[in-house]
C-alpha cells in the first residue's frame, strides 16, 4: 500500500492525495490550484490520475482548494462515492455551484476582453485613426445586453464569424449540479466503507464549519493500517465552532502516517482573545479618517467569524454603528447554512448568543446584498461602511470591484484577515500595503493591476492574523503533542517551501520519521 501526492505537494492550493490500497484507489480531496490565471488554468485542466480507475473519494471540507475539481473528477469517468461530513456536504451545495458560476463567468468576460479588443483594432485600421470613447462605447453596446450583463449569445456568434480562439470553463454550473449527486454527508465518530475492507472515520479538524480529520483503516488479512489526514488543521480558541480534536477513539490511537498541513508551520497568529481588540482598533482608526473598511474574505468561515465579531462589538457599543454590507450571494448562502447547524457550535457561541435568543449571524446593522445593482451603488457609496466581499485572495468576484473604487483613497483600509497564497492579487496588496508602511516618505504610491487596469494603493493596508482559519505553528505541534495519538511517519503538505521545511525539522527534532513529498512521490505505509 502506498500513497501518491498529486497536489499542494511543496504549495499551498490544490489539495489531492491518492491511496493505493491494492484493490482500492482512494482519493483524498480534489482541490483546485489557485494563482496566476494561465498556470493554475493548465494545471486545474490536466488531472494527474485517471479517474476511472479511482474507487471513492474521501473530503476533508469544502474549501475550494479541496473541492473545487470534483465537478471535473466526476465528468472524467469516476464511478464511485465522494464520502464527506453533513455539514461539507450541506455547503457544498453553494459552493461547487458558485464555482461553476465563476468559472463560466470568467470566460465569458475573458471572451469579451478579446472580442472587443479585437474590434477596435478592426475599426481602427477602417478609420485610420484612434477610436473616442463614444466610439468605444458603441462596439461595447453590441456586446452587451444591459450595462451589467454581457450579450454572451452575441459574443460566442462573433468569436465564430470572426474565426477568434474561445476560452472554455474548468466547467459549468449544470457539471457542478450533476458532481453533487457523487457526494454522501456522514456524521462525526461514524465508521464508513469506502472499499474492500476499508473505511474511514471523520474526527473534528475545527478549521471550518464541517471539516475533518479523515482517519482511513485499511486491513489486508491480519494487518491493519490507518492513515490520518488532517486537510487543514483549524485554531484552538476561536469562536463559532469546536476545537481540534486532541483525544481519539482508542482504536484509532495508532497511525501508521499522518498526511499533514503545514500552512503555517513556522509561524505564530496574533492571540484569538485579541481579534475583537484588534478589528475595533482598525475600524475606529479608519472612522476616524472619515473612510470605509474593505475586507477580502472567503465566503465560508472567514465571513461568519468576522460577523461574529463585529456582533459581538456592535452589541456592547465598542465601535459607532456604522452599516455592514456582505456582498457576496455564497457568503449569505453559505451563513444559512451555519445557522442550520447549532450542533456544531462551541460553549462560548452558545453562552454568548444562543442562550439570549441571538442569532450570531444577523443584527440590525448587517445587510446582505444580493444584486449586481445593488453591488456596484455601494462601490459608490462614500459614507463610512464595512464592506465584507468575496473572494479572499482578491482573485474574483465582488471584491474586485469594491477595490477599484476604494484602493486610490488614503481614508479607506484594506483589511488582510487570512492567506494569501503567491500570486495572488491579494497578495501583492499585502506586501506592497506592509512595503509603503515601512517607507512613509515614499512620494507615489505603488500601483495594482485590477482586471486590467492599473490603480494607485493609497488606502491604508492592515492585516490582524488572528482570523486565519489556519492553525499556526504552536497550535499544529499541539495536534501532535498533546493528542493522544502515536504517529509511525508524518507527510507534511499544504505549505510554501519555507514553512513546510520548517515544521518538518521541528518535527525531526522531536525524533519524528518526517518527509516533504514533491509532486508525484509516492510513500509507502
Amino acid at each position: 500500500m502506498e500513497c501518491q501526492f498529486l497536489g499542494a505537494a511543496g504549495e499551498v492550493t490544490g489539495s489531492m492525495h491518492l491511496l493505493d490500497a491494492g484493490k482500492d484507489q482512494i482519493l483524498m480531496d480534489c482541490g483546485m490550484f489557485q494563482g496566476r490565471r494561465k498556470t493554475s488554468d493548465e494545471k486545474n485542466r490536466q488531472f494527474p490520475v485517471d479517474p476511472a480507475k479511482i474507487t471513492s473519494m474521501v473530503l476533508s471540507h469544502a474549501h475550494i482548494d479541496h473541492s473545487g475539481r470534483i465537478p471535473l473528477l466526476t465528468q472524467s469517468g469516476f464511478s464511485g462515492r465522494i464520502i464527506t461530513t453533513r455539514p461539507t456536504l450541506n455547503a457544498l451545495n453553494y459552493m461547487l455551484l458558485d464555482s461553476g458560476h465563476i468559472q463560466e463567468s470568467d470566460a465569458q468576460y475573458l471572451n469579451y476582453k478579446s472580442l472587443r479588443s479585437f474590434l477596435y483594432q478592426e475599426e481602427q485600421k477602417k478609420r485610420n485613426k484612434q477610436l473616442s470613447g463614444k466610439e468605444q462605447s458603441g462596439i461595447k453596446r453590441l456586446l452587451k445586453k444591459n450595462p451589467y450583463e454581457l450579450d454572451v449569445d452575441a459574443i460566442a456568434r462573433l468569436h465564430q464569424q470572426h474565426g477568434l480562439e474561445t476560452i472554455v470553463p474548468l466547467y459549468t454550473m449544470e457539471q457542478a449540479r450533476q458532481a453533487l449527486s457523487f457526494i454522501d454527508g456522514y456524521p462525526f465518530n461514524h465508521q464508513v466503507s469506502i472499499g474492500h475492507n476499508t473505511t474511514v472515520k471523520f474526527y473534528v479538524a475545527g478549521h471550518i464549519l464541517g471539516s475533518a480529520f479523515s482517519l482511513i483503516t485499511v486491513t489486508d488479512r491480519d494487518r491493519t493500517k490507518k492513515i490520518l489526514y488532517t486537510g487543514d488543521v483549524g485554531r484552538f480558541g476561536k469562536p463559532i465552532i469546536k476545537d481540534p480534536t486532541l483525544i481519539f477513539d482508542e482504536e484509532d490511537r495508532d497511525i501508521d502516517l499522518m498526511i499533514m498541513e503545514s500552512t503555517y508551520g513556522d509561524r505564530e497568529h496574533d492571540p484569538v482573545k485579541d481579534l475583537g481588540k484588534s478589528l475595533k482598533k482598525v475600524l475606529l482608526e479608519t472612522y476616524d479618517r472619515g473612510g470605509s473598511l474593505i475586507i477580502p474574505s472567503f465566503a465560508f468561515g472567514r465571513t461568519q467569524e468576522l460577523i461574529y465579531v463585529l456582533h459581538e462589538l456592535y452589541k456592547n457599543k465598542e465601535v459607532p454603528a456604522q452599516p455592514i454590507y456582505v456582498d457576496s450571494p455564497l457568503a449569505s448562502n453559505i451563513t444559512r447554512v451555519f445557522a442550520e447547524h447549532p450542533e456544531t457550535y462551541d460553549k462560548e457561541t452558545h453562552a454568548v448568543f444562543l442562550e439570549k435568543g441571538l442569532n450570531p449571524f444577523y443584527f440590525d446593522k448587517i445587510k446582505f446584498v444580493e444584486s449586481v445593482e445593488e453591488s456596484m451603488a455601494l462601490t459608490r457609496d462614500e459614507s463610512p461602511h464595512v464592506v465584507i466581499s468575496a473572494s479572499g485572495m482578491c482573485e474574483a468576484g465582488r471584491i474586485l470591484h469594491h477595490l477599484r473604487y476604494k484602493i486610490h483613497n488614503p481614508k479607506n483600509t484594506i483589511l488582510i484577515v487570512g492567506y494569501m497564497a503567491e500570486h495572488t492579487l491579494g497578495r501583492r496588496i499585502q506586501e506592497l500595503g506592509a512595503r509603503t508602511a515601512e517607507n512613509k516618505n515614499a512620494q507615489d504610491p505603488p500601483e495594482v493591476k485590477i482586471l486590467g487596469k492599473s490603480y494607485p494603493l493609497a488606502a491604508r493596508v492592515e492585516s490582524i492574523g488572528g482570523f486565519s482559519a489556519h492553525g499556526d505553528k504552536h497550535e499544529l505541534d499541539k495536534i501532535v503533542t498533546e493528542s493522544n495519538l502515536n504517529i509511525g511517519k508524518f507527510a507534511i503538505v499544504h505549505g510554501e517551501a519555507s514553512q513546510s521545511s520548517a515544521f518538518a525539522r521541528h518535527l525531526k527534532q522531536k525524533g519524528y520519521d518526517v518527509v516533504i513529498p514533491a509532486f508525484g512521490d509516492r510513500i509507502a505505509v
